[in-house]
């Protein structure tokens, strides 16, 4: 297997850091828009010549697909934000290659309706291209990090293993993060911690099909395993609700971040003030007026999330939690990767939160790798058998865990 990572980030960086350490792959090739970036993040593996850096401007198509080309890659691995899942997402198929990515194809609202009905929802632009990735016999490997990801695996596992019929299944996601010397300092990029809060979030129900609610809808107080405790826990737009109903049968899908009251309001107030806007203003420059996108500013007023691990504190969660039917009774269980900072600063000098990302896809490219997962087409990690990927996420000193409820 060889492969193009496309973004050197914080979860670029700590993508290959895990990799480094495993054998299933002939060479990596780590490619973003700042060089700088890609070579440091080459560098700090010590000389593993399996690694090499290069430029790229991800929104390139022809450019992306011609790097394919030129280093032989047969997978692209997409480390950036979701502005450029499509044109990487269609580089790959150009050039023939597996595609993973970590988020999906963005959402837009609906126009007269957005907290009511779907618009475009999360992943509808690459799942309208499902049957011509099938046909080529290509696979594009969707929403395969942490949330959506490993939380979607545990929704099959649940459904293969656990329950004979399901109710509802519940993303949760909490942590009790804390970072020195930083009032407002969010552990994920800022730019698609906006994106997912202040959209309309999406539920699916049995009959009803998909539909939105108001941003921060339904809060529930869910009591997070590890220490990490009770923790507010409100509807956010995510990728599982979209994935998991097309795979695994159940009555009900959610996602619920515990975002915590000063960050709901804090990401209110960037919605009040227009600054999580896209689109440019026109701002006075040193050298006339110049066109910024206000989100861009916002991301840029921030810390780097990848620079905070040596400040962070605490742990971060990661979970399913699913309620049905097994053997005639009653059951509810929690599904959930917990992931200490220390332990992850100590181990691989990532922050918690981008490293439980990372090693999701690098167990997802392994288990292509070896074959125990193949497929054609637009498919999520609900479309694979969990067993072998639970197994091998285990085998990488990363256990999980489930609390019956």
């Amino acid at each position: 297997m060889r492969v193009l990572l496309v973004g050197a980030g914080g979860v670029g960086g700590a993508i290959t850091r895990i990799a480094a350490r495993r054998p299933f792959f002939e060479a990596m090739v780590v490619a973003d828009y700042d060089p700088d970036r890609a070579e440091a993040a080459v560098a700090a593996l010590g000389g593993d010549a399996r690694f090499t850096a290069e430029q790229v401007d991800a929104g390139d198509e022809a450019a992306v697909a011609r790097l394919l080309r030129w280093h032989r890659c047969n997978v692209l691995l997409n480390a950036t934000d979701p502005r450029f899942v499509m044109p990487l997402f269609r580089a790959a198929r150009a050039a023939g290659a597996t595609y993973l990515d970590m988020a999906m194809s963005l959402s837009r609202p609906h126009a007269e309706r957005p907290y009511a009905e779907c618009g475009v929802k999360l992943g509808d632009e690459q799942f309208t291209q499902a049957a011509d990735w099938e046909k080529e016999g290509l696979l594009a490997l969707v929403g395969m990090g942490v949330e959506p990801g490993l939380s979607d695996v545990f929704a099959r596992y649940a459904a293969d293993e656990l329950f004979d019929e399901i109710e509802e299944i519940g993303i949760r996601d909490g942590a009790n993060l804390t970072v020195d010397g930083y009032d407002f300092a969010p552990s994920f990029s800022i730019w698609t911690t906006i994106e997912e809060c202040l959209n309309p979030p999406v539920v699916y129900e049995t009959g009803k099909g998909w539909f939105t609610t108001e941003p921060f809808s339904e809060p529930e107080v869910f009591d997070f395993p590890e220490g990490i405790g009770p923790v507010e826990c409100v509807n956010v737009e995510h990728e599982e609700v979209l994935l998991v109903p097309r795979w695994v049968d159940a009555r009900r899908v959610t996602f619920k971040y515990g975002l915590g009251r000063e960050f709901v309001e804090t990401l209110k107030t960037l919605h009040l003030l227009g600054l999580d806007r896209t689109d440019p203003v026109t701002v006075p420059g040193p050298d006339g007026p110049v066109k910024v996108s206000p989100r861009d500013v916002v991301a840029a007023c921030l810390p780097d999330p990848a620079s905070l691990g040596e400040r962070m504190h605490g742990k971060t969660c990661a979970g399913t939690w699913v309620k049905g039917v097994k053997d005639g009774a009653p059951r509810e269980v929690y599904l959930y990767h917990v992931v200490d900072n220390q332990w992850s600063m100590a181990e691989y000098g990532s922050q918690a939160v981008v490293w439980q990302t990372a090693i999701n896809p690098v167990v997802a490219l392994e288990l292509l790798a070896t074959g125990a997962w193949s497929g054609a087409g637009v498919l999520g990690p609900e479309a694979f058998p969990a067993r072998p990927f639970l197994d091998l996420l285990t085998a990488y000193g990363s256990p999980w865990g489930m609390r019956e409820q």
